[in-house]
């Protein structure tokens, strides 16, 4: 991971002129760069609600811009190799998330803007000077999914209160200060209730069953899955498997509630790659992004599956149900 320091100088030293992509896009589309970590077949509705966001900003695909597409297929060693394609087009924007493609984009493509589409706090990774004003090339939107993911096991916990003994996953692939602060997290999580505890770290996706059979032979009884795109990614095994092992599960984005985890809490992140169409319109109209403040989130969804709850013999508190934003039945 590029140091905080180093990164922001490559940043500022890179500054951004406007462009005059609006004369361009009469002769030819605007290409606009698209990297994410995940994959079409778990993700696309995220490209798909992009696409939507630039639509009724009145932004025509194929007639005024095109977009390249890159999927890591929750392979994080794959960004490196996937960004420098996307540089060598020479894109007018890359929308990338979360923050790992976000720094591959910087890497590859100095010169280039970058909207963050989803991810943790930019500042605190190091490639933005603050959120008011982010300076260098890099913009977008913030999760905060650090903060948020400290209220998990509490949700769990109130959703499940007879667990004792609760595992949680982690991203070993994020960079290490990011994995630092999510270890943080769940410990501090941990010492505020009476359970223990049981960490898996989890590097690729075919690091997922055995971590999650370790955590069954050492007596879990629930599941908390903490901030990833590889985990977002893999979310259909990741809640089948814990089906299979009759766990409760709690995640942060809504899709983990759809296929079958008990608990989700977090942003709609679907909103967040739509509104990561206001950023890249203001950059092709001629913005830097150094100037466009950094959005975080200011609402915060919780749903639950009260199929999957009477599925394994949970009883949902009626004061839990009320207080849903969505409950599935």
């Amino acid at each position: 991971m590029i140091g905080r320091r180093d990164l922001l100088a490559l940043l500022g030293a890179a500054a951004v002129a406007p462009r005059a992509v609006l004369a361009q896009s009469k002769q030819a589309p605007v290409l606009i760069g698209w990297l994410n970590t995940g994959g079409q077949n778990t993700q696309g509705h995220f490209l798909a609600a992009f696409k939507e966001g630039l639509a009724a900003l009145g932004w025509r695909e194929g007639a005024q811009v095109e977009i390249e597409v890159r999927w890591a297929d929750g392979r994080n060693e794959r960004l490196p190799a996937l960004a420098r394609e996307l540089a060598a087009k020479k894109p007018a924007v890359i929308v990338a998330a979360p923050n790992a493609p976000v720094v591959a984009a910087a890497k590859a493509a100095p010169n280039t803007p970058i909207v963050q589409a989803s991810g943790s706090d930019p500042v605190a990774a190091g490639y933005a000077a603050s959120l008011a004003h982010p300076g260098g090339t890099i913009t977008g939107l913030s999760n905060i999914v650090g903060d948020v993911s400290e209220k998990y096991l509490e949700l769990l916990l109130a959703a499940a209160p007879k667990l004792r003994r609760v595992g949680f996953v982690i991203d070993a692939s994020l960079p290490p200060a990011v994995h630092a602060a999510f270890l943080e997290a769940a410990r501090r999580s941990v010492a505020r209730h009476s359970v223990e505890e049981r960490f898996a770290d989890v590097a690729r996706p075919e690091d997922i069953e055995p971590a999650m059979a370790r955590l069954a032979k050492e007596g879990v009884q629930g599941l908390v899955v903490t901030p990833s795109a590889v985990f977002t990614t893999e979310r259909r095994r990741i809640v089948k498997l814990a089906l299979a092992y009759r766990w409760p599960t709690i995640a942060g984005p809504y899709e983990f509630t759809e296929d079958g985890a008990l608990l989700s809490y977090g942003i709609d992140i679907t909103a967040n790659y739509r509104r990561a169409a206001y950023y890249v319109d203001r950059i092709l109209k001629g913005a830097k992004p150094g100037d466009l403040p950094i959005e975080q989130p200011t609402r915060f969804e919780l749903v639950i599956n009260n199929k999957t709850a009477k599925a394994l013999g949970i009883g949902i508190p009626q004061s839990m149900l009320l207080r849903a934003d969505k409950v599935m039945e």
